[in-house]
């Protein structure tokens, strides 16, 4: 993370970050079409790659203070930060694929999990209530509120709903450095934190945990997994603060349209109001 100030954006360098966002959204929809029992994460991974840079961008997370991938995809108990390689995905698997696009100078950055064959409601619960999180938390997003506000919003929902909200891992702002200030967890007083402002730019990220917000980290260094091995679930966007809502500058469109033709996947496709 980034140390320092707030950077805030002006509106020309808000649309290149919304460039490298969109684009991030595309190749999650070209993941989610591929996404089948049998592939493995590193094939995903490489027609993920193949994916940006034909499209004119780099994989922000490629040799990201050493990663060796240009996605995240974590399965089931693992939360965040998963490496991709040679497992294969299953039926009844919950996969969180993170991503992240550099493009003209910006970062962008977002994070869905799918449902692979999933029959069981409990997961598919929490990916539903996960995915409401985030967008609840898109909702507190206008200058004016605080990141506390976006962070109550979160972990209110999610207990609310009988799930762990992870405590360590943070959502986060996005701009020429892919982890800039401000931090924005997941949990949180309303009222808190740094005060939103037209042209801040962050990535809000809720991590919910079937079970307690316990974590612990692989000896891979890199992957977290939840303390009692329950699944976890992931959702994340790129915004913007305006005065009135927030820009939302990735997208899940064409993610949830791959998602709805994909026999695999289950359609989870959801409205917060």
């Amino acid at each position: 993370m980034s140390q320092g100030i707030i950077v805030l954006k002006t509106s020309e360098e808000i649309e290149l970050i919304r460039v490298s966002s969109l684009l991030v959204g595309k190749t999650l929809a070209e993941v989610a079409s591929h996404i089948k029992p049998g592939i493995t994460t590193l094939k995903l991974d490489e027609l993920a790659e193949e994916f940006i840079r034909s499209h004119g961008g780099k994989p922000s997370f490629k040799g990201y203070h050493g990663f060796k991938a240009s996605l995240c995809i974590s399965i089931n108990e693992e939360i965040v930060h998963g490496i991709p390689g040679n497992r294969e995905i299953r039926e009844e698997d919950i996969v969180s694929v993170d991503c992240g696009v550099f493009m003209n100078g910006f970062h962008g950055d977002s994070a869905y999990t799918f449902a692979v064959c999933v029959a069981d409601e409990p997961k598919l619960k929490l990916l539903r209530v996960t995915r409401e999180c985030l967008m609840l938390g898109v909702e507190k997003s206008r200058a004016g509120n605080r990141v506390g506000d976006i962070s109550a919003a979160i972990q209110e929902h999610a207990e609310r709903n009988g799930f762990g909200v992870v405590r360590e891992l943070v959502g986060h702002g996005v701009g020429m450095e892919l982890h800039e200030k401000p931090e924005v967890p997941n949990y949180g007083k309303r009222g808190s934190g740094a005060l939103l402002k037209p042209g801040m730019t962050i990535a809000i990220e809720p991590m919910i945990n079937m079970g307690t917000r316990n974590v612990k980290q692989l000896n891979d260094g890199w992957t977290v997994v939840t303390r009692d091995t329950k699944p976890s679930a992931h959702y994340e966007h790129t915004i913007a603060i305006t005065n009135v809502a927030a820009d939302v500058l990735s997208t899940f469109e064409p993610i949830d349209v791959a998602v709805s033709k994909n026999e695999y996947l289950k359609d989870l496709l959801i409205t917060v109001h």
